[in-house]
């Protein structure tokens, strides 16, 4: 596991306390693969906590640097076998899941997983539940979002456990999707026309300090059951929050005019526009900040003890944010968040194809690069390096996405080299990774059926082979359609892309030869790509 950034855990104020016979005790994470969760469970780790997870898919889990550090549980909140599994010989349960994006039933879905995981809770004796809240006003009415937010937090202040709820609110630290919302607002947009909202008060906290109190919550004392406020130590207005953030970013301030006919859903569509955040985890953000949220007071203080330093200022926690991004070092980004409703079945293995209909896609090319050397550029695919074919095509297919609230090609990726399965690309998801083999990518664009891409490196001769395979499921008759009215874009796209990979993994393997030649330890001339290639159309 790599050096951790503060908090570590292994600060005094926030170490694990053993159990009365002296063993280590047991934190369950719900939500651990999630932007917090997966900052959150290194440090329990750090701290000196046995952890334990529910997750859907053990293999995102498996993905994390920590991922065979901890026992997973296959599962969600609502499944009562898989919880009670989960809760059994747990001292403190983390509950940082919340549907962002989650269609029109979310809230009864927030109130099922909730009631779920609390009446578990009690059953198996659990001494601690932590639950991160949203920081909201008492007198006003609030988003649904917001209000299933404070529905579950009294579910569980009422499940008998003792409960510590911290209402937090606009969290900003890389990768985080309020941090990418002012960000990418500020940078595209020299002159902002805004809803009336850039007026209202908002106190930021960096992450930093959410993992200090979160972490810090599992130490108060066994008699506290109660929702306290935490926020950073800067109250401002959300037009202050994008000049704070250009200052800190080398840009000019940016002129905000207030416009009151700009309503949450028409401001969702605007931010889906001009950033990489898409309208089913823009409106909920927009509709958060519709009111002032501001810390009541700070009783947490009484029960966490502040950072050695104390709380961060909101341009140090932009500096630190932008620093990550730069260093291309973010830990967990919301962009790896599930997007709801986008297919999240595994592509079936080939036997299973029997009496389905399939289109595929299929490309061959041999190149004189090696395997590890053509693996580099599959690996780095999406995001700032793009699909290797044909930017404008893919450029349209992802504004397609996001004019019908898909998360389209903005979205990019986490980090610039590195993937791992749950990773984003872009409007895929990495569902499959075998280093230096294959990469296999499942579509979240939306689209009438099921669609993956795959990518694969073997060696073969003195170089590799590509094996590019892209398949489609439709969905009735409008996936039959959609497939035969994208085909003629196919022999541009794929054929193309299957070229320039290789070109790329020639040029990779020039430069690395490079230093070798000066200092005449072999010839510098290095074989061309072998263009042959094998293209196949097909349904199965």
């Amino acid at each position: 596991m790599s050096e951790l950034s503060a908090p570590t855990g292994r600060e005094p104020a926030l170490v694990a306390q053993p159990r009365p016979d002296g063993s280590a005790p047991r934190a369950l994470v719900l939500g651990a693969t999630g932007y917090l969760g997966g900052r959150l469970v290194p440090r329990l780790l750090s701290a000196g906590y046995r952890v334990r997870v529910l997750a859907r898919d053990a293999r995102r889990v498996e993905a994390f640097p920590w991922g065979h550090d901890v026992e997973t549980i296959e599962g969600d909140a609502t499944d009562a076998a898989a919880v009670a599994r989960a809760v059994d010989a747990v001292d403190v349960l983390y509950y940082l899941i919340h549907s962002m994006g989650g269609g029109r039933n979310f809230e009864d879905t927030d109130r099922r997983a909730a009631r779920t995981v609390a009446d578990a809770a009690a059953a198996a004796s659990v001494s601690r539940i932590v639950y991160l809240g949203g920081l909201h006003p008492d007198d006003a009415p609030l988003s649904a979002h917001l209000r299933s937010r404070v529905e579950v937090g009294e579910i569980l202040l009422a499940s008998g456990v003792p409960t510590l709820v911290l209402q937090a609110g606009v969290v900003i630290g890389s990768g985080s999707a309020s941090f990418e919302m002012v960000r990418h607002l500020t940078d595209v947009l020299p002159y902002m026309p805004a809803p009336k909202w850039v007026r209202n008060r908002i106190q930021p906290i960096a992450v930093r300090d959410v993992l200090h109190y979160l972490l810090g919550a599992a130490r108060v004392a066994p008699n506290v059951n109660r929702a306290v406020d935490i926020g950073g130590p800067d109250v401002l207005r959300y037009g202050q929050m994008m000049n704070g953030y250009a200052l800190e970013a080398g840009l000019h301030q940016r002129a905000i005019a207030s416009l009151p006919v700009l309503t949450p859903r028409l401001a969702s569509h605007w931010v889906n526009l001009v950033t990489p955040i898409p309208k089913s985890i823009a409106r909920p953000l927009v509709e958060s900040l519709q009111n002032d949220c501001v810390v009541k007071d700070r009783a947490i203080d009484d029960l966490v003890p502040r950072p050695e330093g104390g709380l961060l200022p909101y341009r140090e926690a932009v500096r630190r944010a932008l620093g990550r991004v730069n260093d291309d070092a973010i830990e967990t980004s919301w962009q790896d968040a599930e997007v709801s409703g986008a297919p999240s079945d595994p592509l079936p293995s080939d036997p299973d194809w029997a009496g389905r209909l399939v289109y595929t896609d299929e490309r061959t090319m041999r190149t004189s690069a090696s395997p590890a050397q053509l693996w580099s550029v599959i690996e780095g695919i999406g995001g700032e390096n793009g699909w290797y074919s044909s930017p404008l095509l893919w450029a349209i297919r992802g504004w397609m996405d996001r004019l019908v609230g898909g998360v389209g090609l903005a979205r990019g990726r986490r980090s610039r080299s590195v993937v791992t399965v749950g990773d984003a690309l872009d409007f895929w998801r990495v569902e499959a990774i075998e280093p230096g083999h294959l990469l296999r990518l499942r579509a979240e664009m939306k689209v009438p059926g099921g669609a993956w891409l795959e990518l694969r490196a073997t060696p073969e001769g003195d170089g590799a082979r590509f094996d590019q395979r892209a398949l489609f499921f439709p969905t009735g008759l409008a996936g039959r359609l959609y497939w035969l009215s994208v085909l003629p874009f196919h022999g541009l796209i794929f054929s193309g892309m299957a070229r320039r990979i290789t070109a790329a993994a020639v040029h990779v393997q020039r430069e690395d030869l490079a230093p070798k030649a000066k200092a005449g330890r072999i010839a510098p001339e290095v074989p061309e790509v072998e263009t042959i290639a094998a293209a196949t159309d097909s349904r199965a």
